[in-house]
């Protein structure tokens, strides 16, 4: 097949897994984002988000993509940018590995790190508001806000929750994503739950955020977790929410290269975990289907470096049983999400978010946020 670069991406495989199953027990199929070009989920609505900015007049030739993210989301920026032309500045902060920097930089973008910590002892408020700023500054630019555009769960609406239908029918009995900004999760479980019924969605958040309430204080897996429930979520749509800790989401992940030769992420360590322990505890007809983000290369100097989780005082045994062992002793931080939601109207004045991105919002809210009996940032009570 001849095609252009940024068309390949999607359709993404479905894999089985093997050695971690016993018999009798169900299946876990893994949707595998790492073979998309950019290597990761993120792939979706970065391109979703600039193709409506170019068709809508919001992103002109030879402009400037500004965008906060120390990951995947500026690794499928800078990559569309490199293909299409545009300048790219992406503000990350010290968490940011080797490789995602090197990756980021490699197709031309300009990286600020951002040092100074917010209110949660992270650095999404911070760079958030940094970028918010440069956009205003910035001639011609152009804010994709994945924390805060509608697009960025519509893109999996209209695409990555489609393609899993497509693939398995009504045969998906649960879905398990991270939440991370908000949309991979947020627009799958609306599409699935619009057209698969009794399908359970499953969220998975780091021990640490505050995404489904709890107490705030850092944590080290990438891809998951902020200090508010962001508004790509209805959390009406979400069955049962899991919070895993550092050491599991990372050694599990470690235990999915060696034992089911597949690379993956920490955020997607833990959603895994949280597919064995269901697999295990759970009868159902159908799929269980955990989402891989991404691939495991980006995290050679942390996840899979012996020294660094040596260091953080992670265990280095994760042999199978190990595992399966530690996925039946998770238990549910809630189930009932909608309870724990941690909505924040007023981010939206603190953080200067653009009024590009309220207006973008504003064509979606109606669809988006159907029958929701929850605020939301861009649909705020009368309190």
């Amino acid at each position: 097949m001849i095609a252009k670069l940024l068309e390949t991406i999607g359709n993404t495989p479905l894999i089985e897994i093997n050695n971690f199953i016993k018999n009798r027990e169900g299946n876990i199929l893994l949707k595998y984002e790492r073979s998309n070009p950019g290597g990761s989920v993120k792939d979706r609505p970065a391109l979703h988000i600039i193709e409506y900015a170019e068709q809508h007049g919001l992103l002109k030739p030879g402009g400037t993509i500004i965008e906060s993210t120390s990951g995947n989301f500026g690794i499928s920026l800078a990559m569309i940018g490199a293909v299409k032309g545009y300048h790219v500045i992406i503000l990350a902060d010290p968490k940011i590995t080797d490789a995602n920097l090197a990756l980021i930089k490699s197709f031309g973008a300009e990286v600020i790190i951002v040092t100074e910590q917010d209110n949660s002892g992270s650095y999404h408020k911070t760079r958030i508001a940094l970028a918010n700023k440069m956009a205003k500054k910035i001639e011609n630019s152009f804010r994709p806000d994945q924390c805060f555009s509608l697009l960025n769960s519509d893109a999996h609406y209209k695409k990555t929750a489609q393609e899993l239908k497509n693939d398995c029918g009504q045969r998906i009995s649960i879905l398990i994503a991270p939440v991370s900004t908000g949309g991979q999760l947020g627009g799958i479980s609306r599409y699935l739950k619009e057209n698969i019924p009794n399908i359970k969605i499953i969220g998975v958040d780091a021990v640490g955020s505050s995404v489904f309430g709890g107490t705030e204080h850092s944590y080290k897996t990438p891809g998951v977790g902020l200090s508010w429930t962001p508004c790509n979520l209805n959390l009406n749509y979400i069955d049962c929410v899991y919070k895993i800790t550092d050491e599991q989401a990372f050694v599990t992940a470690r235990a999915f290269a060696k034992h089911e030769g597949i690379l993956m992420g920490p955020s997607s360590g833990a959603c895994a975990l949280v597919a064995l322990s269901l697999v295990q505890s759970v009868t159902v007809d159908g799929y269980i289907i955990s989402m891989v983000s991404d691939g495991g290369e980006r995290y050679i100097s942390t996840l899979f470096n012996d020294d660094w989780m040596k260091n953080q005082g992670f265990s280095t045994n994760y042999d199978i049983n190990t595992i399966r062992f530690l996925a039946r002793q998770l238990t549910p931080w809630s189930i009932k999400p909608s309870e724990c939601s941690n909505y924040n109207s007023g981010l939206i004045n603190i953080l200067n978010v653009p009024t590009t991105t309220l207006d973008i919002n504003s064509k979606f809210q109606c669809r988006t946020n159907e029958n929701m009996d929850h605020p939301s940032p861009m649909n705020p009570s009368p309190s």
